[in-house]
C-alpha cells in the first residue's frame, strides 16, 4: 500500500521528466525492489527512489534555466526594470525664467494648467497665437534630447495638451515647435513646446 501511495504522489514529478534517464532508472529500481524477497514495507522503494529524486531535481533546475533563457525578452525586461528603479540624476541645471513663472514670481497669461504642465502666452509672439507648454517639474528635462525613458508619458502629455490648445485657438491650422540646443535656437533650458498659429505659416521654417 505504501509503495502504491508513493508512486501516485510521484506521478506529477514523473510527467515532468518523461523520456529522461531519471524515469527509466526509477522504473528499473522499483521493479527490482518489488521482486526482492524480504524487502521491508517501502524501505527498498525509498532507497531506489533516491537517485531518481536527485536526477529529477537536476532536471527541474535545468528546465527552469532553459525556460528563462529561451523566453527571449528576459534580459531586456531586467534591463528595463533596473532603469526604472535606478534613481534619476539630480537636476543641477541653472534655474530659468520659467521657474519664476511657475512660482508666480513673474506674471504670465496662463491659458491652461493641470497637475503636469502649464501653458501660457509667449511674451514675444511670432504669430497671433503663440503659446508655450512646459512641464511643471523640469526633472532634468532641459532639452528634448535629454529626455529619459521614464519621461515618455510626460512628453506625450505635453504634446497632447499643445495639440488641443492649437486646435481650439487655431481652427485653420497651427504648428508645434520644440527648439533644442544652440543650433535649434533654444533660449530657455526648460523644455517647452511652442504652439504657433493664427496666420499662414511659411515653409521651410527658420
Amino acid at each position: 500500500m505504501m509503495q502504491a501511495v508513493a508512486i501516485r504522489r510521484l506521478g506529477v514529478l514523473s510527467r515532468a521528466v518523461l523520456g529522461s534517464p531519471c524515469l527509466r532508472q526509477w522504473s528499473f529500481c522499483a521493479a527490482a525492489d518489488a521482486a526482492a524477497p524480504g524487502a521491508g514495507a517501502g524501505g527498498g522503494t525509498r532507497a531506489a527512489l533516491r537517485p531518481w529524486l536527485a536526477c529529477a531535481s537536476a532536471s527541474f533546475s535545468s528546465s527552469a534555466c532553459s525556460s528563462s533563457s529561451s523566453s527571449g525578452g528576459g534580459d531586456e525586461e531586467v534591463r528595463r526594470a533596473r532603469a526604472v528603479a535606478a534613481p534619476a540624476e539630480p537636476d543641477t541645471a541653472p534655474a530659468t525664467i520659467f521657474d519664476k513663472i511657475l512660482s508666480r514670481e513673474i506674471p504670465a497669461k496662463v491659458v491652461h494648467e493641470d497637475e503636469k504642465c502649464l501653458a501660457f502666452r509667449d511674451v514675444s509672439p511670432q504669430a497671433p497665437v503663440h503659446i508655450l507648454v512646459i512641464p511643471k517639474e523640469r526633472d532634468g528635462l532641459t532639452q528634448l534630447s535629454k529626455a529619459r525613458d521614464d519621461q515618455a508619458a510626460l512628453l506625450g502629455h505635453l504634446l497632447l495638451t499643445a495639440g488641443r490648445l492649437g486646435a481650439a485657438q487655431c481652427p485653420g491650422g497651427f504648428r508645434l515647435v520644440v527648439n533644442d540646443g544652440p543650433d535649434g535656437c533654444q533660449s530657455v533650458y526648460h523644455l517647452h513646446v511652442h504652439v504657433i498659429g493664427g496666420r499662414p505659416l511659411g515653409w521651410p521654417p527658420g
